[in-house]
């Protein structure tokens, strides 16, 4: 997938964003463990076509930027035994978030 150039960063490094629990039918790139979960954005990675689109023979524009965002593992899962500084990263787009 190519990198496109037309859309800005709504989020830095280090913002807190919650991602969107939305119901959602077809094709998506948003795993549902992380819907309505609170995390940091951790990278970016740039803008690219949205795959939510593509998937559909659409053109996949607006482009989205594609953010990493970090969970804590005990948000994700209630019974996760682990250290409490266990994390994860995922990658999810612009659309998906939500100001925190």
């Amino acid at each position: 997938m190519s990198r496109e150039t037309s859309a800005p960063s709504r989020f830095s490094h280090g913002d807190k964003v919650v991602v969107d629990d939305r119901p959602i039918t077809g094709h998506c790139r948003t795993p549902s463990f992380i819907r309505g979960k609170s995390g940091e954005i951790c990278g970016i990675h740039g803008a690219f076509r949205d795959p939510e689109r593509l998937a559909y023979h659409r053109p996949g524009l607006p482009a989205q930027v594609l953010y990493k965002v970090r969970f804590k593992q005990t948000d994700i899962w209630p019974d996760y035994a682990g250290p409490e500084t266990d994390q994860m990263e995922v990658d999810v787009y612009d659309n998906w978030l939500i100001p925190a």
